[in-house]
Parts: C-alpha cells; structure tokens; sequence
C-alpha cells in the first residue's frame, strides 16, 4: 500500500494552480491528499480533463450491521471523483460546490473485496453548473455502483 501524507495545501501555495495542476500535485506528493481520503481509506490517483479517479482500500472499520461495506463509503467515492473532475476543467481561483450527488448500488462491497477505482468523467459543463457521472468498479471491472453529481461553479473569490 502507497504512503500518503494528508492535509490541506497553503491557500497561497495553490492560488495560481489551475483545478487540474491542483489535483496533479496531490498526485504527484507535492501537495497532501485530502484529510477525509485518510478517515475513508481512498486516495486520488489519476486525473485529466474532465476525468479524475480514486482508488480505496474497503476493510473492516466500514461495515454496515449487514456486514457490508457502508453505502455512504460507496457514494463518497462517486462525489469525490466526480467533484475532482468537474474541478480538473476548472481555472486558477474557481472552485465548487456539489448541488447533488445520486447513486445506485449495483452489487454489496464485502470488507476484504480487495482496492476498489472510481472513476468520473464529466458529461456537461456550463459557465455555473458542471454534470458528472462515475463508476465504482471492482478489480474485475463489474459495476459496484455509479451514480451523477450536479456542481456549482464559485469563481475566484467566493
């Protein structure tokens, strides 16, 4: 398993880095995964233009009382890429809000299913709202669920 370190970038250090530079240097190591990537056990591992995965590591500690991995683990998954590949296209300063996240839940995740990918590519993106869809999938490729994200555009400053 990769080593990560995890944290927020210095405001300063990212203020000229366009979305997809932003999201190549937690990538890359010089800047830190997010906290939340180290609480759910995934990490952003690729991203392009209008695209952006994550791949995560289920286990025990996200078990539902089926014996599952929780759902919400699944659907974070889907907003996390799919928030990362709206903000890929995104210019220096610009960021986003996720309006709405769905999904649906294709086949139960089991604890030790082995790393997971989500996968999002962006479907439509406006001057205020970009559409995205993504793709849970398990190391055979089967569909573990999918769903579509609705973001805001906030332009620099807000």
């Amino acid at each position: 398993m990769t080593s990560y370190r995890y944290g927020l970038p210095d405001p300063e250090e990212t203020a000229s880095l366009s979305g997809k530079a932003l999201l190549q240097a937690i990538i890359d190591g010089s800047l830190p995964q997010a906290p939340i990537s180290q609480t759910m056990s995934f990490w952003l591992v690729e991203v392009g233009d209008g695209f952006a995965a994550f791949e995560g590591e289920p286990g025990r500690q996200l078990l539902n009382p089926m014996g599952t991995i929780h759902g919400g683990w699944a659907l974070t998954l889907i907003d996390s890429a799919a928030g990362c590949a709206g903000l890929s296209l995104l210019a220096p300063g610009a960021g986003y809000i996720t309006v709405e996240t769905k999904g649906n839940f294709s086949r139960p995740i089991a604890h030790d299913a082995g790393r997971v990918r989500a996968e999002a590519k962006v479907v439509s993106q406006g001057r205020q709202i970009i559409s995205v869809e993504a793709k849970v999938l398990a190391q055979d490729g089967r569909v573990l669920a999918h769903g579509t994200s609705t973001l805001l555009v906030l332009s620099a400053g807000r």
